[in-house]
């Protein structure tokens, strides 16, 4: 951030010596040990701050609105005070007050983005269940059969593995790289079209497919648009929410992701019994939600801040008001989000693909982010979720149910997994992300060993499968408020701008191909340890992801995605330090032993607390 009093709020000036003096202070804040996140209007005279907004609204083609952007940056200047600022008329007065007392109070504009993007989970939800019920019958029709006494049990055990993972193949090597390119010349709303549309085709091509490399084949070019939506969807959404709203709508993408899930076990189930075809029916029936995507798409406003970043500022400010009850909060959000992208676009304008790519190991306040959303997109994988979203009816089957039970089993999975995704939608903007995380793992632990342990029980019993059952449906009624959630919507606004598409592309891309090494490596793993094994080793990687993100993920809730860079201007060594010095012990005396206990601040939000109301 820029010292106090020097906030540039216009065109930057690009000097060598300027960029250099930028760069040495923005390391040193970067490698402070307390942030404190500052408002970039601070302490700027209200003579200066009219002077800045006036040269601003000539600038951005605003002419004519300088009364309005007067009253907008003065609100920025001073959120926790508007009712002390004389230019605000009492209509004003009374839309900035319901942004606290009716925080769900927002325009049709924006839920209508909120409702594409969640249509574009459940493609993605719908997209990955396919498989589930197919695995029941298509490896025996395409001549991959796993049947004791088989010569190529083993061989057809890794090629089933590999058409499962085909769509995480196509991501991680693939499709969450093409998101930076099609973003920047497309937009947010242009990625999200062409994700519909290789969405659509490449399911239907699979259920056409009549060879095994076929299927391999579609299922590669499905991840080609997977990937690239689940990387846009989330920050589309992110970018275009309030901050004290946004977790619980940008989580919205696992939550309809579940119910893809959900609707995907349903189509699976009620497809069954169509005979030799049904596994053909399974796989393409996922192009009916990717069809309202394309067609939905072209009704939403584009991001304000894909605009900004394009210097299309009249464009940007058309798109907010879209967004924002008011215009006054358009024109406020406008300025304050310029105000922040100046300080980010420079240092870092001009960066390339792959300079951008460089940076987010390089730059100290990116590559904390870049580790943070590498520890929760890696936990989604190693806590053990897609072993069940993959290979549930197979699971079952093994316990003992019939194809149906299996079916009708995995069904009742889907439908708990989507539930419970309703509290997060309310508990991630209270309890925040890195609670949500800290509490879901260690019980997800437990039930997934205790539902290894039920393979125990002799298969006379007849309470062995309903065991097994329930302790995998308490399993997702863990996973769907806490891991299932965060991740994207963590991943989603811990980037700066400047490196947010490239940021997310590195995090759904590390889901994915962990997504698709489960996958393809399950089938073997389930063989070679047995079902016990298989979900005590699951169990294991649970403590593991507990452990790592106690220490390497800090939290975000209710912060602007401008604020974020305070929060990750603290040194991973600092975080790591308070969460074993200040935070277990005051953990520990505050729960376990019932003593009072104070807790030392990591970071200093007074000022922005003042802003959040």
């Amino acid at each position: 951030m820029l010292p106090k009093g020097k906030t540039n709020t216009d065109t930057p000036v690009y000097g060598d010596e300027k960029k250099a003096a930028l760069v040495t202070h923005i390391e040193s804040v970067n490698n402070s040990v307390q942030a404190r996140i500052q408002n970039p209007l601070r302490d700027i005279p209200r003579d200066e701050l009219i002077e800045r907004v006036e040269r601003f609204t000539q600038e951005k083609g605003l002419k004519g609105m300088d009364e309005l952007f007067r009253k907008a940056a003065l609100l920025a200047q001073n959120p926790g005070d508007f009712e002390d600022i004389p230019e605000l008329s009492e209509d004003d007065k009374i839309v900035i007050r319901r942004e606290t007392t009716h925080r769900w109070s927002q325009s049709k504009d924006l839920y209508l983005t909120v409702i594409i993007c969640s249509i574009a989970a459940a493609v993605q939800g719908w997209d990955q269940t396919g498989s589930n019920g197919a695995n029941l019958s298509f490896p025996d029709v395409l001549g991959l059969g796993t049947e004791a006494g088989n010569p190529r049990a083993s061989t057809n055990e890794w090629i089933v593995g590999i058409i499962n993972s085909g769509p995480y193949i196509g991501s991680s090597l693939l499709g969450c790289w093409f998101t930076d390119p099609l973003n920047y010349y497309l937009g947010r709303r242009g990625t999200l079209f062409f994700c519909g549309i290789f969405c659509t085709l490449s399911v239907v091509g699979a259920g056409c497919s009549q060879t095994w490399p076929q299927l391999l084949v579609c299922r590669i070019l499905l991840g080609i648009g997977m990937g690239p939506k689940a990387t846009t969807s989330p920050v589309f959404a992110a970018e275009n929410v309030p901050a004290n709203i946004r977790g619980g709508l940008v989580m919205s993408w696992q939550m309809w992701t579940a119910f893809g899930i959900f609707l995907g076990f349903s189509a699976n189930l009620a497809l069954q019994g169509a005979g030799s075809i049904a596994w053909r029916l399974e796989l393409g029936s996922a192009f009916l939600p990717a069809v309202p995507l394309v067609l939905g798409i072209y009704f939403c406003p584009e991001s304000p801040r894909w605009y900004m970043k394009k210097d299309r500022y009249v464009d940007a400010y058309k798109s907010f008001c879209r967004l924002r009850n008011s215009e006054l909060q358009a024109a406020r959000d406008l300025y304050y989000v310029h105000c922040q992208l100046v300080e980010e676009m420079t240092v870092l304008k001009g960066s390339n693909y792959f300079s951008r790519f460089y940076e987010l190991f390089t730059v100290p306040r990116i590559r904390r982010a870049t580790l943070a959303s590498f520890v929760v997109m890696i936990a989604q994988q190693m806590c053990g979720i897609n072993i069940i979203a993959f290979y549930s009816s197979t699971i079952f089957v093994q316990a003992g149910y019939s194809a149906k039970q299996a079916l009708l089993a995995s069904w009742g999975f889907g439908l708990i997994n989507w539930l419970f995704a309703f509290p997060a939608v309310w508990t991630i903007d209270t309890f925040g992300r890195r609670n949500l995380l800290l509490f879901t793992f260690p019980n997800m632990a437990w039930t997934l060993l205790a539902a290894g342990f039920c393979f125990f029980i002799p298969a006379s019993s007849s309470a062995k499968v309903p065991l097994i059952a329930f302790f995998i449906f308490l399993f997702a009624a863990f996973y769907s408020p806490g891991e299932g959630p965060v991740p994207f919507t963590y991943s989603a606004e811990v980037f700066p701008l400047t490196h947010r598409e490239m940021g997310m592309s590195w995090a759904v891309s590390t889901c994915f191909f962990w997504a698709a090494v489960l996958s393809l490596t399950f089938p073997r793993l389930l063989s070679a340890l047995g079902s016990v094994g298989a979900f005590g080793f699951y169990a294991g990687l649970n403590v593991i992801a507990f452990v790592m993100i106690f220490l390497l993920v800090p939290e975000t809730k209710q912060r602007t995605l401008e604020e974020l860079d305070g929060v990750f201007s603290v040194t991973t060594t600092r975080h790591m330090s308070y969460q074993v010095r200040e935070f277990l012990p005051y953990w520990v005396r505050r729960y376990p032993l019932r003593q009072k206990a104070e807790l030392k601040a990591l970071y200093d939000f007074e000022e922005v607390d003042a802003r959040m109301g």
